[in-house]
């Protein structure tokens, strides 16, 4: 895989395994807060990886302490000042970088190394899989800043994944949600001691990444589509598309093949 090469002044990128990309938000002494240049940083990597044909599984953390303290209070002073309009594009700024990161055509999981707050935390919703550490917390802290926890996504993808009535007092109270709760509320996976989560995180990247490319995009791209379909006559209708599409494809003779031989399968995404 070809790392995008482009300067990142928020961002760190590296290859730790084969065909998986790792994503660190690099400004540690910030806790990793958001600035306009980290979500410009952000939506030219993820849509470089997207770019990227053997990319096949992203890991996304923060350096240090943190996995991101959500906007950078320090450069909100001016926020109050700006015309609607203006207010307008700083958000939509900030959410083509979560697009990015949610439309990125391959999984990605999110490790939560520290804290995940306010836009930190909508960055975590927008990963595929969450995995935290015993130190992670999270919480919506927008109500806490005059803010709605209608911000980036969050009100949306929380709601699905935890369901109404959490979403509700952890946004309308905006207090704080350990790991260990997290956990028993299906706001990540599970959780892992600080020293082994990045190597779970890349682990699991790895399995996923050895599985057929085209399968498990068009696993990512009928599961996010679901979640937005009404009825159960539409997803079926996206599912038979998805599949009748897949065998057509090299890697399903290649599997059926690697079945018969009692061998690993060599998959391409061809």
């Amino acid at each position: 895989m070809k790392i995008p090469d482009e300067d990142y002044e928020t961002l760190r990128l590296s290859e730790p395994a084969t065909d998986v990309a790792l994503v660190e938000l690099n400004r540690p002494s910030r806790y990793n807060a958001m600035t306009n240049t980290m979500f410009d940083d952000l939506e030219r990597a993820f849509t470089a990886l997207d770019d990227e044909d053997h990319c096949r599984a992203v890991v996304l953390t923060g350096a240090g302490k943190a996995f991101c303290a959500g906007y950078d209070l320090a450069d909100a002073e001016d926020l109050p000042e700006l015309g609607a309009l203006g207010m307008l594009d700083q958000q939509e700024r900030a959410a083509r970088a979560l697009v990015a990161v949610r439309s990125v055509r391959v999984p990605v999981i999110a490790a939560v190394n520290g804290a995940a707050a306010g836009g930190g935390l909508s960055l975590a919703l927008a990963a595929d899989i969450r995995l935290a550490s015993t130190e992670a917390k999270f919480n919506a802290a927008f109500v806490r800043i005059g803010l709605s926890a209608g911000d980036l996504g969050a009100s949306w993808l929380l709601t699905r994944l935890i369901g109404p009535a959490h979403t509700s007092e952890i946004c309308f109270t905006g207090r704080m949600v350990l790991a260990e709760e997290a956990e028993r509320l299906g706001l990540v996976n599970r959780v892992a001691a600080p020293d082994l989560l990045l190597p779970e995180a890349l682990a699991l990247a790895e399995t996923i990444a050895a599985n057929s490319p085209g399968g498990v995009q068009l696993s990512k791209r009928a599961l996010q589509a679901n979640m937005e379909i009404s009825s159960y006559a539409a997803a079926l209708e996206l599912e038979n598309r998805g599949q009748a599409l897949l065998t057509r494809s090299s890697d399903m003779p290649e599997a059926l093949a690697a079945f018969k031989e009692k061998r690993k399968p060599l998959f391409t995404g061809t």
